[in-house]
């Protein structure tokens, strides 16, 4: 095989690959069977907590999803399934906030629930 047949070959493989990545970005960022759930976990004086700890539970699975909020008590789970019913509760030193459930009837793409911490 020459160089330039081998170049050929290696051009048309990267472009074949950064297509189908793209594609495939593309998809998920657009995928109408995904959601997101976002917010801000606060104590009784509103103030943010940073380090809680945000659980997500499955209610058709059971699986339990886990995420310590950021600065500002900011949390985000991402790629959530339009067709499962969950549930949302925040934890830390003893203190827990109440659970919410995100319902399917629920169509906002980005949902957004802040939870608030009670000693």
């Amino acid at each position: 095989m020459t160089k330039k047949a081998v170049l050929a070959a290696v051009v048309a493989l990267c472009t074949i690959a950064l297509g189908t990545a793209s594609a495939q970005g593309k998809k998920n960022k657009d995928d109408s069977n995904t959601s997101i759930v976002q917010g801000t976990v606060t104590d009784k004086g509103d103030q943010p907590i940073n380090g809680a700890v945000v659980q997500l539970k499955d209610t058709k699975t059971l699986q339990v999803r886990s995420f310590y909020t950021q600065q500002g008590g900011s949390y985000h789970f991402a790629g959530l399934s339009t067709n499962v019913d969950y549930e949302l509760k925040a934890e830390k030193d003893g203190a827990s906030s109440s659970s919410k459930t995100l319902s399917v009837f629920d169509n906002r793409k980005t949902a957004t629930v802040n939870r608030k911490l009670d000693k």
